[in-house]
């Protein structure tokens, strides 16, 4: 059975809205007299089914069908939820849920997306006041779960359950807010830090990039996956969140901000947030917070620094010059003794563990094929050779995994050149542990492409002497019998 969901406005948090609704199966209509409303929608539209599927690893329903309606009462018929963002004009929106309750159908939800009009507000003069309700998101509505989630006594509890599954069903998280309040408490606590962000600026105490790397280096990690009272319980230490009010709570009557009016830390409510805060997050001990806590800012960091964004774009510029100073010097010098070459050397990082808290295969590849550039490198396939128009080609690759390498495991590769003809290289890495445990070993069979043509050619004279030359000392290395068993 096909559902029906309606969008009154269509701008930046109606788009969302629409894109979350399509994205999960609904089918939508639009209202919205604006000349450029389907423009705009469309914008929207792209850039949600070019993000939110990457959210998942499992396939989104079939996308619903979109349609945009010249009359209000059109794009009402079969609505099982009616959302409401027009803009922030209190009389406005009363206006439209008097047109909207004359011809929906009786059982619809309408809700408003206002970020400051509370639900007994909108409901003035409406024939059926319990029908509406503030379903409040936050931009992009299509990847943001939040939806603040506000009624008045004259909502029903089964009308709000109904609405909280409504929204569950297109991946939105429903966040009851137990009492109204203007601006609800999303966009009040945002303003107050956008409040005291506005004097900084305008008293010369910070610009407006301080305060952004200030917030996207500090804090607001943090709170992309632990909350203000959680963080700060892990501040107290062990003695929890009474600690931490007993320590900071007076510092919040000292004149540091614009903000003043606070509330009294008494012993009453100071026991109301550390018992509210126990029931949060009192499962968890100190320590265990602290490992939930780096293990997502390890994986908010990785993704940052992935898309060089925010603190992540800083974190790759780190990770460049540590990598820089940790790499073996550049490997230029021949050398006639029949000896291995070290080609690599590594160490096991958290990312590169498995489930079984052991180096996962891919990076047993992935240090192998370093060792193979460096050796590359040192047969003299450098920059300049490859602008010429060739290099080397991987063709085949065989990896024996002979022992586990783990958390902090210091690895080093050295490579053998087993044989090699005018087009052809085949190389052998043996990886140890520090220890001298053999972890692994590869062979890689490597062709001299014309990278233009596509075809396999021989190696230039310079590169074949320097092979001949290696060739002749690692062919004083008794072959261990594994070579050539599945690479010859």
């Amino acid at each position: 059975m096909r559902r029906q969901a309606c969008i009154i406005g269509g701008g930046v948090i109606g788009g969302g809205w629409a894109a979350r609704f399509l994205l999960n199966g609904w089918d939508v209509n639009i209202y919205d007299p604006d000349p450029e409303a389907e423009r705009k929608i469309a914008e929207v539209l792209t850039n949600a089914r070019n993000a939110y599927p990457c959210l998942f690893d499992a396939p989104l329903p079939e996308e619903g069908r979109l349609r945009f309606c010249a009359e209000l009462a059109e794009a009402l018929q079969n609505a099982l939820w009616i959302q409401e963002s027009i803009p922030e004009r209190l009389e406005l929106k009363q206006q439209i849920y008097a047109e909207i309750q004359a011809v929906c159908e009786t059982g619809a939800i309408i809700g408003s997306s206002t970020s400051g009009f509370t639900p007994t507000d909108l409901q003035i003069g409406a024939a059926k006041a319990g029908q509406i309700l503030v379903t409040h998101p936050f931009n992009p509505v299509y990847l943001l779960p939040l939806v603040e989630l506000v009624a008045s006594p004259a909502t029903s509890a089964d009308t709000i359950q109904t609405a909280r599954e409504i929204l569950a069903s297109i991946g939105m998280k429903a966040v009851h807010i137990a009492g109204e309040i203007d601006a609800h408490v999303g966009d009040r606590l945002l303003e107050a830090v956008w409040r005291e962000a506005l004097w900084l600026v305008k008293d010369g105490i910070a610009t407006t990039q301080t305060i952004d790397d200030i917030i996207t280096h500090s804090f607001g990690l943090r709170w992309a996956q632990m909350g203000l009272f959680e963080t700060y319980r892990i501040a107290g230490g062990e003695a929890g969140m009474h600690h931490f009010l007993g320590q900071f709570g007076p510092a919040l009557k000292w004149p540091w901000t614009k903000l003043m009016d606070v509330p009294e830390l008494d012993d009453p409510l100071i026991d109301k947030i550390a018992s509210q805060s126990d029931a949060q997050s009192g499962r968890y001990s100190f320590r265990e917070l602290e490992q939930i806590r780096d293990r997502n800012l390890i994986g908010f960091l990785n993704n940052l620094k992935s898309y060089r964004w925010g603190a992540g774009a800083f974190l790759a510029d780190c990770e460049a010059k540590l990598a820089q100073e940790n790499q073996l010097p550049p490997l230029t010098a021949l050398s006639d003794t029949p000896e291995l070459i070290l080609t690599h050397k590594a160490q096991v990082l958290p990312s590169w563990l498995d489930y079984n808290g052991h180096m996962t295969e891919f990076r047993y590849l992935q240090v192998c094929s370093e060792a193979t550039d460096k050796f590359l490198i040192l047969a003299g396939i450098d920059d300049s050779y490859i602008a010429t128009g060739v290099s080397y080609y991987t063709v085949e690759t065989h990896l024996r995994h002979l022992a586990e390498a783990k958390l902090d495991d210091k690895i080093e590769v050295s490579t053998r050149l087993h044989a090699h003809d005018l087009k052809k290289l085949h190389l052998v890495h043996e990886m140890k542990r520090d220890d001298g445990t053999l972890l692994a070993t590869a062979e890689h069979m490597l062709i001299h492409v014309d990278r233009e043509k596509n075809k396999a050619c021989p190696a230039e004279q310079s590169v074949l002497g320097r092979l001949d030359r290696l060739q002749k000392a690692h062919d004083k290395i008794p072959a261990p019998e594994y070579i050539g068993r599945h690479i010859g």
